[in-house]
């Protein structure tokens, strides 16, 4: 169905005239878009023209996957108020946006924690089925780049005077802002124009002091730490409250002041990040308890962001908060939202800038670059994970800096690089080799292991088709099964079924099979339940024998169930 519009739509024919897409064109492409994503559509040239000369509005998703289609074609995000359609999203560009200024990063971010749980709240899919199809590897390029330039703000400082209390002394600042620009940095925290140091990607032994690779090497630039909590007040409840020009929800104590943010408020935003990533590693991101994390960013971090604290604590603060909002990022990656988490990972990588937390943006950048890896885009892929590397050299420790490799890797081989992927895995296992139980590793890190490392080979090789390969580096990650990882244990058995059926072991490769789907269904993960598919349709041409048979069967509700 579409809405009238008054008069011809002429932005959007003069957008198509540019990209040089015919009407039927721009039809085939939409309808392929929508089969992607699970959608049946079947608009044609005639469909076209009508959006186009009697400036018609396609309802759904349609308006995004138009938008999508054409920055396709013209490699750059195309939104809705260029081609016309911008009174068919609710949420124009949410969470896209990279803000320069510390107080607009805490808008951006708060407003899509807002905008999100609202629309789970009213359900029907929320924001995230309007924006459906919008998602655009380019999107990724602005913030990289600026990330890449200054990996820490100056100063996040931040003061707000009491509803009912006096003026803010000299020297503070007002609602809605931070520390002024040139504030310098807290110590312990690089500065907004620091460069880490230009060491060689080949692992070197550790300093006499035993501290790891990732020791700093330039003043003032520290690796990752979690403060110990002090007391602090609790956060009360809920209320609304404008700041600058831009409503937005924030919390405030019963007299109507602003939060004082302390260490304990930030010891409880990591405890929940923690939590957060048990449950999505044993339950999969669309498991109830994996939903917790937008509603802990909403009802809990986004007050503390908008309270008032020292650079100090902010620091701490922002390294939370980018810590959960990038956990929210990867649990709407695991179950399909691909749009969610593209504006998830922006926003994370901006608050880990606030937070001078530069193997966290690193992190953020492997996320993306696993995410633009997964959707086809295997050349941004390797951009994003080698800017990650590029800015963590002498800062990250030796397991940080492996896995970063490990990302890079993933995507050379997706693109079909077996040399360069060859080199960045024996990189990754050098760099893993080096690491020390002693290294100030991140805790955000603590799933990666060996095992982590050998099922991503495995991964790789799979890409390359090198089958040997596959199976060597499965058996390793496939020899110490745990109910920790589950969500890894499923995706593992499943490239074990590939490298099985690529080798010719018809019924090994059912076996595994079997086991996948059997761990696929205690679990809620739309990229699980993918990977089980695909091994399906690798098994299509032997559908006449019984074993396959047997396992199409038994994930058959797997395949019918929404994750």
């Amino acid at each position: 169905m579409s809405r009238e519009l008054r008069g011809p739509n002429e932005k959007l024919g003069t957008v198509l005239a540019l990209a040089g897409i015919s009407n039927a064109g721009l039809a085939r492409r939409v309808n392929d878009l929508g089969a992607q994503r699970g959608l049946t559509l079947r608009y044609d040239k005639t469909s076209v023209a009508r959006w186009v000369s009697k400036g018609m509005i396609p309802q759904g998703a349609a308006p995004h996957l138009i938008a999508a289609a054409i920055g396709q074609k013209l490699g750059r995000p195309v939104p809705l108020h260029e081609i016309g359609l911008a009174d068919a999203d609710p949420a124009p560009e949410v969470g896209l946006a990279f803000p320069r200024d510390v107080g607009e990063a805490v808008r951006s971010a708060t407003e899509l924690y807002r905008l999100d749980l609202a629309g789970r709240r009213a359900g029907g899919g929320g924001i995230w089925q309007s924006l459906a199809g919008s998602f655009a590897v380019s999107a990724y390029a602005v913030p990289a780049s600026r990330w890449l330039i200054a990996p820490a703000d100056p100063s996040v400082e931040r003061h707000v005077p009491r509803a009912d209390g006096p003026a803010p002394k000299p020297g503070t600042t007002a609602p809605g802002t931070t520390a002024a620009a040139g504030t310098a940095a807290a110590p312990g925290t690089p500065g907004a124009g620091s460069v880490p140091g230009t060491r060689g990607d080949t692992p070197s032994a550790p300093p006499a002091s035993g501290a790891g690779p990732g020791a700093p090497e330039a003043p003032g630039a520290t690796a990752p730490k979690t403060t110990a909590p002090v007391p602090s007040a609790p956060v009360p409840s809920a209320a609304a409250r404008p700041v600058a020009s831009v409503t937005v929800v924030e919390e405030l104590p019963p007299d109507g002041g602003h939060a004082r943010v302390g260490h304990s408020d930030v010891a409880k935003l990591r405890e929940a990040a923690e939590d957060a990533r048990r449950w999505d590693s044993k339950y999969g991101g669309g498991d109830w308890r994996s939903s917790m994390v937008p509603e802990c960013l909403r009802v809990d971090a986004a007050p503390l962001l908008l309270g008032s604290y020292s650079d100090e604590v902010g620091r701490a603060l922002f390294g939370a908060t980018a810590e959960l909002t990038r956990l929210a990022g990867w649990m709407a990656f695991d179950t399909g939202q691909q749009e969610a988490a593209q504006r998830y990972y922006i926003q994370a990588l901006r608050l880990a800038r606030a937070a001078a937390d530069v193997p966290l943006g690193g992190y953020v950048l492997a996320s993306m670059s696993l995410q633009a890896t997964y959707r086809g885009f295997a050349d941004e892929g390797v951009d994003l994970a080698q800017a990650a590397l590029e800015r963590n050299r002498g800062l990250a420790t030796a397991r940080t800096m492996s896995f970063f490799r490990l990302v890079e890797a993933r995507a050379h081989a997706k693109a079909g690089d077996a040399a360069a992927a060859g080199a960045a895995l024996k990189a990754a296992e050098g760099w893993l080799e080096r690491s020390r139980e002693g290294d100030a590793d991140p805790s955000w890190l603590g799933f990666y292991s060996y095992d982590r490392f050998a099922a991503d080979a495995a991964e790789c090789y799979r890409d390359l088709k090198a089958p040997r390969q596959v199976r060597r580096f499965t058996e390793q990650a496939l020899s110490r099964p745990t109910e920790e990882y589950v969500r890894s244990h499923g995706l593992r058995l499943v490239v074990s079924a590939v490298a099985e059926l690529e080798s010719g072991n018809l019924d090994a490769a059912c076996a595994a099979g079997t086991r996948a789907v059997e761990v696929a269904g205690r679990i809620s993960s739309a990229r699980t339940t993918e990977y089980v598919r695909d091994l399906l349709h690798r098994l299509e041409p032997y559908g006449d024998e019984p074993r396959v048979a047997e396992l199409r069967e038994r994930a058959r509700p797997l395949l019918t169930t929404p994750a």
